[in-house]
């Protein structure tokens, strides 16, 4: 497949401050690529670098095949750009704020009435077009920012965690929206520290933690490789969670003990739980889930994404 985005040995620093420090990916067009980790992580400052927003201070990167210290105003102009901050025009209304952002690209008028008439429905924001952005929810205003981002017609598509804020509902119908691009052969290049919107929408992504990337796969393979299918999370005092620990089971690939709880990593949960439950050592409290990528990010790191 065509790659779109490349990095080799990419590095970022602010004074004695290692932001990035040598990663290497490949973003192939078409698809949803993530960077996943903690708030310090990198992933900001990554997305910024293929933004052409901060010069990149080692390495090499290809954005769309051009250089970003050399050709940064073709990148932008090929580029469409979520930011983290809510940088919408407050003194003009929801039409208005895609109206003006198309002038920016030299888009025909026409052409960009077209392209407004389309986005608005696009993001469910027609019957807030006359409306100022002062009047517009936090989702609806996410949702703003995603339709500006359109109205040059990139290539691809960059979002710094494009949900942080957002209430469930207005969470998942930005998702959707993602996916509807995502399935017009967008490029999506996100950053997020949520584990359920990398799992939901990423074919692709990079966990990072202190500018380093980890590991990279699919959600599927990154779970496959680190973890089991299942955990059992199981409260009780602390002697209890000891001995369970320390038990020799072939079906436990892993055993973590956190402040309050052991967490049990199995492919088999179900007959796991039922032989807990009804043994000697049965826990006062139990909960089986799936494994997750917060699962993932704690296997690499010891610690989990909020920390």
């Amino acid at each position: 497949m065509d790659v779109t985005i490349e990095a080799q040995g990419l590095r970022k620093t602010y004074g004695d401050f290692v932001a990035v420090d040598g990663i290497d990916f490949a973003i192939r067009r078409g698809e949803c690529f993530g960077f996943l980790g903690p708030n310090g992580a990198g992933k900001t400052t990554t997305l910024r670098l293929i933004g052409c927003a901060s010069p990149v201070d080692g390495g090499r990167l290809a954005v769309l095949g051009l250089d970003p210290m050399t050709q940064r105003r073709a990148i932008k102009r090929r580029l469409g750009v979520v930011p983290q901050e809510d940088n919408l025009d407050y003194d003009l209304t929801t039409r208005e704020n895609l109206e003006v952002y198309g002038r920016y690209f030299d888009v025909p008028r026409d052409d960009l009435r077209r392209r407004v008439d389309e986005l608005l429905p696009f993001v469910q924001l027609q019957e807030k077009a006359q409306a100022s952005v002062r009047a517009l929810s936090g989702g609806m205003k996410r949702r703003l920012l995603v339709a500006r981002a359109l109205v040059g017609e990139p290539e691809a598509l960059l979002l710094d965690e494009p949900t942080t804020g957002l209430d469930p509902q207005a969470r998942h119908l930005l998702w959707e929206r993602l996916r509807a691009l995502r399935a017009r052969e967008k490029t999506l290049v996100l950053t997020t520290h949520s584990m359920d919107e990398a799992e939901r929408l990423c074919d692709r992504l990079v966990v990072m933690e202190r500018g380093r990337i980890l590991d990279e796969g699919s959600p599927r393979e990154l779970l496959r490789r680190h973890v089991a299918r299942d955990v059992l999370e199981i409260r009780g005092p602390a002697g209890l969670r000891r001995d369970l620990a320390r038990r020799r089971d072939a079906r436990v690939r892993r055993a973590v003990e956190q402040e309050d709880t052991l967490l049990l990593y199995t492919d088999e949960a179900e007959a796991l739980l039922r032989e807990l439950l009804a043994g000697e050592l049965a826990p006062a409290e139990v909960l089986s889930r799936r494994s997750t990528l917060e699962d993932v990010f704690f296997e690499l790191t010891g610690r989990s994404l909020d920390e």
